[in-house]
């Protein structure tokens, strides 16, 4: 099989679909997380899912950045820069979660308890050292990047602009949803992943549109040159 732009931009289209899909399902019915919990089978998975998300999320913003590079402009670089950042944390941060502290919570319980409060915005008593820099950091990476990001696709008028709005909407609902109850905090999951469904979708039938139109206009030249 030969790999085209195509084919690339179509595969990140779907990365951004299943993206969407897994931050939606993963927050359902989660649990309360603590030294108990983090050790479980199911918050293990939950956690090892939460890192292919961003893996698949990564890959999608950046088909979504590089199919209209001149439409999404300065903005469009700053903003998908800023959300990778954010992604990129994510993934550092939930591998540790899901691999690093369920070993360690029997020895050192009281940095795992503090790293989980870091996470759940509560109150950190010790020192866990660069985790707390780099939480912070996703924080406002994903918040920044998500506003800045789906603002430069509403404006490229490519892609789907209601996902992009509610892609930009999602990074303000999740610094509101910061100030409440982790219970709460996990439905910044649903204006988020639909947005990467709706924008992961349009890219992919995006491109297949223009296959189409490019296969049949390849059609009509032959057919007029017979």
């Amino acid at each position: 099989m030969t790999i085209t732009p195509t084919i690339l931009t179509r595969a990140a289209g779907a990365a951004a679909v299943a993206a969407g899909l897994i931050f939606i399902g993963v927050q359902i019915g989660h649990p309360h997380v603590d030294t108990t919990s983090i050790t479980t089978t199911e918050v293990v998975l939950r956690n090892s899912l939460k890192v292919l998300m961003a893996v698949l999320a990564l890959v999608g913003i950046t088909g979504m950045y590089l199919s209209q590079v001149r439409r999404n402009g300065v903005l469009g670089l700053i903003g998908y820069l800023v959300l990778g950042v954010g992604y990129l944390s994510i993934v550092c941060t939930t591998f540790v979660a899901a691999y690093v502290l369920p070993a360690i919570v029997d020895t050192s319980t009281g940095y795992v308890n503090d790293v989980i409060a870091v996470s759940t915005r509560e109150t950190v008593t010790g020192d866990i050292g660069a985790l707390q820099t780099v939480s912070q950091i996703q924080g406002f990476a994903y918040l920044a990047g998500g506003l800045l990001f789906g603002i430069a696709l509403y404006r490229a008028r490519v892609l789907a602009r209601w996902a992009a709005a509610l892609l930009a909407v999602g990074g303000v609902v999740t610094a509101v949803l910061a100030l409440m109850p982790d219970a709460f905090y996990r439905l910044l999951a649903y204006p988020n992943g639909i947005a990467m469904i709706g924008l992961g979708y349009s890219l992919w039938r995006m491109t297949r549109t223009s296959s189409q139109t490019a296969v049949r206009s390849r059609h009509v030249t032959t057919a007029g040159a017979e």
